[in-house]
């Protein structure tokens, strides 16, 4: 038997822990000889603190946007040389890279995959130092390389593009057979594209993330009258979006709940025609898996700001900016040749993936591997 260790950040949910889920999920499920266990390392290291942390962390980027971007963008989307060393003093001071030692001992994995970029600094850091040989994997669930991944000494770096295979081999010298580009994982209860079949009226999902964090009451506000399209709104754990939709009593606009069956979530998005969403990593991967017509109402703070930014220069997806009405929705829904430019898009992004994330961690696994743990 074998063992592969996932590490996430956070116990809410996330992209970080979908993509480590649906690997899992996959693994599993094609070789029965593979153990696989996810592990959140800030909760490993610190359960009271991880909440706290967390909690904060979406106070923040709810009340202080551009503090937190600000803060995003200095210590951890700029290159490593142009970065502050407070970041790699922490993990010092706080002695990160002890515990990871010590989880590693205890759980001593064939293999790790890093689906956050902080476990991964961690690890690549102890392997900088003899100090572990474990073969590493980094997932990365965004459309960008922010600065606190571990880079050259991490074994498998699996992206999303091209470009992002660009941005590793010319700014941090990893070797082009350590990269492949798969996409960013998503379940396979996730399939693939399917006919539709042409409905009286077009429906469209509305999403503000896991968390429920985001900005679309004002666009729902706009159709509350008079709509020419269905919608599904897709509330995660805010509560008190749900109870507002729901006390409108409208047939027109459905409030719905967190959902974590992905098979559900599948069916959901067989019925649509499009999705109005935050640019997160995974969503916008399933949308494109599913060939929706992807609006972006809003983006948080920090990486999703980057991931607008990406997806607009692939024209992959449709920024609607201060225009969230249904007249900006309805001149790319209304116009075949405008839905058929993107839909090339769309197929030509998928077509660039060499492999999927699955192959090459399950690949890497026929490699030799051994925990050696040596004085720092």
């Amino acid at each position: 038997m074998k063992k592969i260790l996932f590490l996430p950040l956070f116990q809410m949910p996330s992209g970080h822990h979908r993509a480590a889920d649906a690997l899992i999920e996959s693994i599993q499920n094609s070789d029965e000889t593979i153990i696989c266990k996810k592990i959140d390392f800030l909760s490993y290291w610190n359960k009271p603190l991880e909440k706290t942390i967390g909690n904060m962390y979406l106070k923040w980027i709810s009340s202080l946007p551009k503090t937190y971007h600000w803060v995003y963008k200095r210590f951890m989307y700029e290159p490593k040389d142009q970065q502050t060393s407070l970041s790699i003093d922490y993990v010092n001071m706080l002695g990160f890279e002890e515990k990871m030692l010590e989880l590693l001992k205890e759980e001593k994995p064939d293999l790790v995959v890093c689906t956050h970029c902080f476990p991964s600094a961690i690890v690549s850091r102890l392997k900088r130092k003899y100090r572990t040989s474990i073969p590493t994997v980094n997932v990365y669930t965004d459309f960008f390389v922010n600065g606190i991944w571990g880079k050259e000494d991490i074994d498998l770096h699996l992206v999303n593009d091209e470009s992002m295979k660009k941005v590793l081999m010319e700014q941090h010298d990893v070797r082009e057979d350590q990269i492949s580009i798969t996409g960013i994982p998503t379940s396979d209860d996730i399939v693939s594209y399917s006919d539709r079949h042409p409905s009286d009226k077009k429906h469209i999902l509305v999403a503000g993330g896991s968390s429920g964090v985001g900005n679309i009451l004002p666009m729902l506000k706009s159709v509350r009258g008079n709509a020419r399209y269905q919608y599904t709104v897709l509330c995660g754990k805010n509560d008190k979006l749900f109870r507002e939709l729901k006390s409108w009593n409208l047939a027109h606009i459905q409030p719905v709940g967190y959902i974590e069956s992905r098979e559900e979530m599948n069916r959901l998005y067989e019925r649509a025609d499009a999705i109005i969403t935050k640019p997160g990593g995974i969503t916008i991967s399933e949308a494109l898996k599913k060939r929706l017509i992807i609006f972006v109402h809003s983006a948080l703070p920090g990486q999703e700001q980057y991931n607008l930014k990406g997806l607009e220069e692939k024209r992959l997806i449709i920024p609607l900016g201060d225009q969230k009405s249904e007249h900006a929705i309805a001149l790319i829904l209304e116009n075949e040749w405008r839905r058929k430019q993107i839909f090339n898009r769309m197929d030509d992004y998928l077509a660039s993936a060499e492999s999927s994330a699955k192959t090459e961690i399950v690949k890497l696994m026929d490699e030799p591997a051994m925990l050696s743990i040596q004085p720092g």
